[in-house]
């Protein structure tokens, strides 16, 4: 088979040449001593542009979402989410084994949740129900199809869930992408929540890792919860100096790979068979129904696989496409030819 033109996510990308050379030539130290000065230079990048006091590198954006909210609450405790959330979805069920926490899933619009809904979710202040402890939004939203979450709709949460007494965290893994296409700075989103995460494995391009953010103090607790999950590393700042390299070279760039999902959503859009709406695509990620085809989901997948396109089957009849920094807009005129053959079939 020629080249493989591979949209099943943002997180098969390779590490460029450059960013290779930045990891091999960094300087290192044990960082559960927190003496790795390449961490220690990415932590307090990324807490100063959240606007945060501190910020602690983790492996990955699954235990960075465990240690948030283990951070924010105690076993017994529940937590509001948006029932197509990463968290729920495809954590293996972590903040509940692991922290021992209640998930409130809530139907949202494309993975957003409004401040009413929140709120007819807050349990009352009675024995019999596990107490509203933290509120977790996505942005953007995965199974949403890339959402960018409105602004405003964030500020309306964080009002009630002040309010309440609540917290709130951020699963920011692509907020890169948010910010990009939406034209707001990092500290926007992050004022309005208590903790947040990012990652750099995804439209960023490193090969690994994640941040937690927030207060001094919150971080002093994410710290031992780190070390609890088995997350603290030694002389990681070989890691932390790719996330150093994308943050200084692949965050404008995320533009290009919007502009790429919008071009296949068009197309896609005009194949026969397939429901999509083009001008909901925001950033990198397309999810469509191909109900009417009358072909599944994992049956059309196979027949692009064979042709040098992956995507993923996100289920019996939805299949979803993403864009990155190893996917040129030659691959997806070239992905474009493949789709369209497949659906005159």
């Amino acid at each position: 088979m020629e080249h493989v033109i591979d949209l099943r996510s943002d997180t098969v990308t390779k590490p460029s040449p450059e960013m290779r050379r930045a990891m091999a030539e960094a300087v290192v130290g044990d960082d559960v001593f927190g003496e790795d000065p390449t961490v220690n230079r990415l932590q307090e990048r990324v807490a100063a542009l959240l606007g945060k006091e501190a910020a602690l590198f983790v492996p990955s954006g699954s235990m960075a979402n465990l240690v948030a909210i283990s951070a924010h609450t105690e076993r017994g405790d529940e937590v509001i989410i948006e029932k197509n959330g990463h968290t729920f979805n495809y954590e293996s069920g972590s903040v509940c084994a692991a922290a021992g926490i209640q998930l409130h899933p809530q139907q949202g619009e494309r993975g957003v949740l409004d401040a009413a809904q929140i709120e007819a979710a807050i349990r009352p202040p009675d024995h019999h129900f596990p107490p509203t402890r933290l509120i977790v939004l996505e942005n953007t939203h995965n199974r949403g199809g890339g959402t960018v979450y409105p602004i405003e709709k964030i500020g309306e949460i964080r009002e009630l869930a002040l309010s309440r007494g609540i917290q709130m965290h951020l699963d920011g893994a692509r907020l890169w992408n948010a910010c990009v296409a939406s034209g707001r700075r990092p500290s926007e989103y992050a004022r309005y929540f208590d903790s947040l995460m990012m990652c750099f494995s995804k439209g960023l391009g490193a090969p690994i890792g994640s941040v937690v953010v927030g207060s001094k103090d919150y971080i002093e607790v994410a710290h031992r919860y780190r070390k609890l999950y088995g997350g603290g590393m030694r002389q990681v700042g070989v890691i932390a100096a790719a996330a150093q390299y994308a943050l200084d070279h692949n965050v404008d760039r995320l533009a290009e790979d919007h502009d790429h999902a919008k071009m296949l959503a068009q197309a896609l859009a005009g194949c026969p068979g397939v429901a999509l709406n083009p001008d909901l695509v925001e950033t990198n990620i397309i999810i469509f129904d191909v109900s009417s085809s009358g072909r599944s989901g994992p049956d059309i997948v196979q027949d692009f696989r064979e042709q040098g396109v992956l995507m993923l089957a996100t289920g019996p009849a939805s299949i979803r496409a993403v864009t990155h920094l190893d996917v040129s807009k030659e691959n997806i005129e070239k992905a474009i030819e493949v789709v369209q053959q497949s659906f005159r079939k």
